[in-house]
């Protein structure tokens, strides 16, 4: 049974982080870039606003089915190496940056934009600078902490990097 629960939450877990890290670096790296250089200005901030705002929803889901596969396999009483505890981690920071990001920071650079701050313009502008990056560092964070988070997983489910089971409960160390 310890088997088919590993499996099935490292599934999970694998395939939410995915498409989380996958959005992340597509959005990032890539659709924002391309939508800030090419789309004139209200127009460009709009349009990411949006897509922002959309991806924050899938990010923190993301978000929900990693710690639900953690929470699921600590009800089963799978038993936790370093490796495990290290995984559960990054899985957990990145959640709240996702978190804090979808709900504190991109609602707020929202409604700068809609008030017509324009970033570094004046205090708004200056809010509006700060949030973003803030942001920024969030997405970077949560993409470093996703990557660990894949190869934590890759490593407990091979049963490799040299990780040793501890029970819950166990004053070993």
């Amino acid at each position: 049974m310890e088997t088919v629960v590993r499996r099935v939450t490292g599934s999970f877990a694998l395939l939410a982080a995915a498409v989380w890290l996958g959005g992340l670096v597509g959005l990032g790296a890539v659709a924002a870039p391309v939508v800030f250089s090419v789309a004139p200005w209200p127009a460009s901030a709009d349009a990411m606003t949006i897509v922002f705002r959309r991806f924050d929803r899938v990010a923190m889901a993301c978000a929900v089915v990693v710690l639900a596969t953690e929470a699921v396999r600590a009800a089963a009483r799978i038993p936790w190496a370093r490796l495990d505890a290290a995984r559960t981690a990054a899985g957990v920071v990145a959640a709240g940056a996702a978190v804090l990001e979808g709900m504190v920071i991109s609602p707020g650079i929202a409604g700068l934009h809609v008030a017509g701050a324009i970033r570094g313009v004046g205090p708004a502008g200056a809010e509006l600078a700060r949030l973003h990056d803030m942001a920024e560092a969030c997405g970077k964070t949560e993409v470093a902490l996703l990557a660990a988070f894949v190869v934590l997983h890759a490593l407990t489910l091979s049963g490799g990097g040299g990780a040793r089971r501890v029970d819950a409960g166990s004053t070993e160390t």
